[in-house]
């Protein structure tokens, strides 16, 4: 069992090194290897799925921190107008 497994799944934030440079990078935990976590995300490009993923060795990793998603409930709704009320006179 992994170190980090209990994120699988999880959307989540790695921040790691690559020699000496600090990377980071957004996406679903899908494996934990116990040696390395695999980190994936999916997109869209010119019309066609596709998708990256990441291999980070547990040495190289610096911070990684579950992303809390947004509640649906909480958040204002983008793109649906108030309904204003008017005054009759």
């Amino acid at each position: 069992m992994g170190r980090y497994s209990s994120l699988d799944g999880k959307r989540v934030e790695a921040h790691y090194r690559a020699g000496e440079i600090q990377l980071s990078v957004i996406g679903t935990l899908v494996s934990d290897s116990g040696k390395s976590i695999f980190v994936e995300e999916r997109f869209l490009q010119n019309g066609k799925q596709k998708t990256m993923r990441v291999e980070i060795p547990y040495e190289f990793i610096i911070r990684l921190s579950a992303l809390v998603e947004p509640n649906d409930a909480a958040a204002p709704r983008a793109g649906k107008p108030r309904p204003t009320l008017t005054k009759k006179s």
